[in-house]
Formats: C-alpha cells, structure tokens, sequence
C-alpha cells in the first residue's frame, strides 16, 4: 500500500518559507520565532494537513535551540493552529480550519487596524520590490520560480486562491534581493489577509488581478521597472479600491 505523503514544503522545489523564516535576533528569540512560524501559519504558506519542517531544520533556520522551538511549537499547539503525531510519518501539522471564521471574529481581527496605513505600506513595499527585480534582473531559477508562481494562481479554486495570491506575492518581494524588505511584507501581507477575509472573493476582481498579474511579471522578466512599478501600483490601487468601499 502505498504511504501518504508527509513531506513538508520545503522538500518541495522552491523554497517558498524562504520570505518568512529567518534567525532571530538575540534576546527576543522566543518572541521572534513565535511570530515567524504564527506568519507561517496565517499566511497559508504551509497549507492545512500539511507538515511543519522538521524541528532540527527549523531551528537552525531561526537560529534557536530545539527546547525554545519545542516551546513555541507548544504555544501553536495550545491555540489549535497546529498538532503534533508520532510515528515514522509524524511530525508537527498545521490543523485544516474546519470553517470559516465568522462576521463577528473578522470584525474583531481587525479592529484597530489603520487601513490606509497598511495599503499605503503595502504599495511602497510591492512597487518597490517589483521595480527592483525588473532593475536588476533574475537569474533563470529565479525567473522559473516566479512563472512556477505566477502559473499556480492561474484557474486556483476559489479556496485556493489567497494562499496561491499570497505566495506570487511574497516571491515576487524575496526576489528583489532585500530581506528586510521582504520580512516587512511578510508581516503587512498577514495583516492584508485579515483584511481580506472580511471581504468576499469575486471572481471578475479575480480575472482582473490575474491579467495585471502576468502584466506584472512579464514587465519584470523584460527588465521594464518603470512598467512593473506602474502595473504593481495599478494592482494595489484595485485592491485597495475593493477593501475601501467594504470596510470603511
């Protein structure tokens, strides 16, 4: 019989934790790691039912020990994101969410939040990172990377959709050769997907970001970083626009 496949996302091609896991800074090591592997989680870049790195791969990764993993993983597992099993194919999993949250918990996410604060940030990081990777050109991995990217959102099921929006994104900004930058867009994506979920998803909204999103990457595959900052800000814009009129 065959086995189930435990393997985690970083067995796969593409690194795509990459824009989101890195060592931690000394004296808030616990704190720092709780809320890379919380971006993880959130930003579906581990998709439910699918397996954690190994322990040993993701503490060197954020440069802690396997007893301070150990404990942010036992905080994850407290707050139900994740659950542990044993055995030849266990590991930690990321829980599927059994429904999707409700009116009242999406209001509660992100009340406080500055809206234009974040699409405002949001807009200087992607239109930078796009005008960037156009500037400075990219590898043919890196190019293979970013149209295996582009390629996944194309005909995604509607459930798919955010998680597979949300890594062209966050590959597009770890391109452009930045990890601060990149580790910045992290946290304001996560942020911009609760934001998201307040709203529903459309599909002729849909059609449009996919038609700028081969607009964006092609401009950035030409080298054209005044087409691919432009097209990026036109992006936002329309996010932006759709997040406006429901929310505020």
């Amino acid at each position: 019989m065959t086995q189930p496949d435990a393997r985690g996302v970083n067995d796969r091609p593409g690194d795509q934790l990459a824009p989101v896991l890195r060592p931690v800074r000394a004296g808030n090591g616990f704190e720092e790691a709780l809320e890379q592997i919380l971006q993880v989680v959130r930003l579906g870049l581990v998709p439910g039912g699918e397996r954690l790195p190994a322990e040993r791969e993701l503490a060197e990764r954020l440069g802690i020990s396997r007893v301070t993993l150990r404990e942010v993983l036992k905080v994850l597992q407290d707050q139900g994101l994740v659950e542990s099993r044993r055995g030849r194919y266990g590991g930690t999993f990321v829980r599927p969410r059994t429904e999707a949250p409700g009116e009242a918990e999406l209001r509660r996410r992100v009340e406080g939040v500055d809206i234009e604060d974040v699409l405002r940030f949001r807009e200087v990081l992607e239109v930078g990172a796009a005008g960037l990777c156009a500037t400075h050109g990219l590898s043919a991995d890196q190019s293979a990377r970013l149209r295996e990217a582009l390629a996944r959102t194309h005909d995604a099921p509607l459930a798919e959709y955010r998680r597979l929006d949300t890594l062209l994104h966050l590959t597009l900004t770890e391109l452009c050769g930045s990890p601060s930058l990149t580790a910045q867009y992290a946290a304001v994506r996560a942020t911009m997907n609760d934001l998201l979920d307040c709203i529903p998803l459309l599909v002729r909204n849909l059609e449009h970001s996919q038609q700028q999103h081969t607009a964006i990457v092609e401009a950035v595959l030409d080298g054209d970083a005044d087409g691919a900052r432009e097209m990026m800000r036109e992006h936002c814009a329309g996010t932006a626009a759709l997040l406006r009129g429901f929310l505020t």
